[in-house]
């Protein structure tokens, strides 16, 4: 079983995510938080799957074989959220929510994470996308939702576990996890065929 191979490895996930580390840790993973801090810019002329995937491997870059022990396993990911192949990015402020979001409403998109895992002998990478439909969002609601939840740290402009994902997603396919920021039935499969 994956928990048990795991037992010999000092985890560590290098990522500030709230989410993120509720997600590991709700898949039984002992692990070790440790803060990274990365340019996210990213060449243009690449895809949003690359875009996701170029920003994970870029993370576990800034660990160098020398930061990393024996028997560390390094874990990384980036979410990034695309309405018609167009990358939106964490908001700048409430203006900038407020056009997120009004973009989103009504319309489906895509939530891209992508995960890099790293040992000192090898590396991989892989992302997942999450097609997320929204309702029709009034102002009132949009303001609301940007007031009450200050989603500034979030891709896009909201979390799918809160107020928001409740009242406004009316489906989603694929992974609800991955939209949080961790696609954890595929790390879980990946990482019993890394390790």
């Amino acid at each position: 079983m994956l928990l048990e191979k795991l037992e010999k490895y000092d985890v560590i996930l290098a990522s500030d995510s709230p989410r993120r580390k509720q997600l590991l840790g709700e898949m039984g993973i002992r692990f070790r938080k440790e803060s990274v801090g990365v340019s996210e810019e990213y060449p243009v002329d690449l895809a949003p799957r690359q875009i996701a995937e170029y920003l994970s491997k870029r993370k576990a870059g800034a660990f160098e074989k020398t930061r990393l022990q024996e028997n560390s396993l390094l874990i990384t990911a980036d979410t990034i959220v695309t309405l018609d192949e167009q990358v939106l990015g964490k908001p700048a402020h409430r203006e900038d929510a407020i056009r997120i979001l009004r973009s989103l409403s009504g319309k489906p998109h895509d939530v891209i994470t992508a995960v890099t895992l790293k040992t000192r002998e090898k590396e991989m990478t892989f992302s997942v996308v999450t097609k997320v439909f929204f309702k029709e969002l009034a102002d009132v609601e949009i303001n609301y939702y940007i007031d009450c939840f200050k989603p500034y740290d979030k891709a896009g402009a909201y979390g799918i576990q809160e107020w928001i994902g409740h009242a406004a997603i009316e489906k989603i396919e694929g992974s609800y996890f991955n939209v949080m920021g961790l696609p954890t039935h595929r790390l879980y499969e990946e990482l019993s065929r890394f390790i």
